[in-house]
């Protein structure tokens, strides 16, 4: 049950409001049918606006238009609220682990002891690459692009597990989503260490999933490698934070996908590519350059900020502001706490820290920011996070991923498993050229001054 705090920020239905909507296009009215959604905004269903008035419906970057009805996540942007499957974020992050989460999002309930255990064995069971496989994946060149190479390894993971592709086998499409999850992590771990040229490492059964992903990534053969459980919590704390969020472009683009029926690896790899975009998963080595920027110039903070307020400049507070939350990200407060956790324990005093605190400080307290809306999201402190645990910048989106893999997979399950599922085609309006001739080759190939 969520807390009264959380409980009171959630945005309840309001039972008068209208059953049905309509469109008025010139003298035609089109009904507009209410789909009802338990918490936020309902939908109206544009279904007849093409063949009731030959229009479609402009929308650029799909801000109004909800393509999917689902269960999975609930994100209350004005009031700060993120939940998974109806538990508060805060409260996942507190108490959960990242499997158990993971469980949660794609079975749809908290498991049991018991069934956690399975779930966990099983992962356990399919951490090793397949021999022949992992050939085929350090064969990339060692300073490629990690995204890059994750993907095409998400890819080719279909090729040697054919017996899983179908998403209508629900026993298929389980065996996908737990060997999904139990080889990420090594192929992330391997794709480090082939960066900077160290032997790769076997998985380890009998250590958990995130401290032996951190193992595997940092650790060297014939050496003990003993890793402070605070640093395992924290970064399977951020793996929990970064689980789900809601239809964001690369879950949009995992369901797009899905919908024609291709299998999860292709539709996670698909997520994968989208991810990898600076405007989508790039965001907390953005800030980090920012912070480095700062330091590295003995820029005054405020001198900074005021010159984010200049309309005359470029520069740009990177870390504040979301396309969904107009409040402070709820993940932002928790991954705060974290930030100065991880560096507490590591003995150290990190000057970025200090930079991006004060930076924090005044924008929350400047009406240019206030006016605006503009708050801490979550990639504001994650970037230095990582990079106090050893984590280079070109890693951080594949952990990223590693963290949305969960939610991706459970938004492939119940696209796969809703009646209502559309192969994904979206509407254009044209603005081309219109009814040209075509002109010969010869023709086209005269030269200047020649008729």
């Amino acid at each position: 049950m969520a807390d009264k705090k959380v409980a009171d920020k959630v945005s309840e239905k309001k039972s008068d409001a209208p059953v049905d909507g309509k469109l008025i296009d010139g003298k035609q009215e089109v009904p507009l049918t209410r789909v009802r959604g338990k918490r936020g905004s309902d939908g109206l269903s544009v279904g007849k606006v093409l063949s009731t008035t030959g229009d479609v419906v402009y929308d650029p970057g799909f801000t109004n238009t909800a393509a999917c009805s689902s269960a999975v996540t609930y994100i209350d942007g004005g009031a700060g609220v993120l939940q998974y499957r109806g538990y508060p974020i805060e409260q996942l992050a507190k108490n959960s682990s990242f499997l158990e989460t993971a469980y949660l999002l794609i079975y749809k309930e908290l498991p049991k002891a018991a069934t956690l255990e399975a779930f966990l064995r099983r992962i356990k069971r399919h951490r090793m690459l397949h021999e022949d496989f992992k050939a085929f994946f350090t064969a990339f060149p060692h300073n490629g692009h990690p995204m890059a190479i994750l993907q095409a390894g998400v890819a080719g993971l279909a090729t040697y597990y054919q017996e899983t592709l179908d998403p209508a086998d629900d026993e298929a499409l389980d065996l996908a989503s737990v060997l999904l999850l139990a080889k990420m992590p090594t192929m992330i771990s391997y794709i480090h260490k082939r960066a900077v040229g160290l032997p790769l490492l076997y998985p380890d059964a009998r250590r958990s999933y995130t401290e032996d992903f951190i193992r595997m990534t940092f650790g060297l053969p014939y050496q003990s490698y003993d890793i402070d459980p605070t640093i395992v919590r924290a970064l399977d704390m951020l793996f929990i934070l970064h689980a789900d969020h809601e239809q964001n472009c690369s879950t949009s683009t995992v369901r797009v996908v899905g919908s024609s029926h291709a299998n999860l690896y292709a539709s996670v790899a698909a997520g994968i590519g989208a991810l990898s975009g600076p405007l989508h998963g790039g965001a907390n080595e953005a800030v980090l350059r920012m912070l480095q920027r700062i330091r590295d110039s003995k820029q005054d903070v405020k001198d900074f900020v005021n010159r984010v307020k200049d309309k005359d400049t470029n520069e740009r507070l990177m870390g504040f502001g979301h396309r969904v939350y107009k409040n402070y990200d709820p993940r932002a407060a928790i991954v705060k706490d974290v930030a100065h956790d991880v560096l507490d324990r590591l003995g150290r005093s990190d000057e970025l820290l200090e930079i991006a605190m004060q930076l924090e400080e005044i924008a929350l307290n400047d009406d240019y920011f206030i006016e605006r809306k503009l708050y801490p999201n979550v990639d504001f402190y994650t970037g230095l996070i990582y990079s106090a645990m050893g984590f280079p910048m070109k890693m951080f989106t594949p952990l990223f991923a590693l963290g949305r893999l969960p939610g991706w997979i459970a938004q492939y399950h119940e696209m796969a498993r809703d009646p209502e599922t559309r192969i994904g085609r979206p509407r254009q309006v044209y603005t081309g050229e219109l009814d040209r001739e075509y002109v010969p080759l010869r023709q086209r190939t005269i030269r200047p001054g020649q008729e």
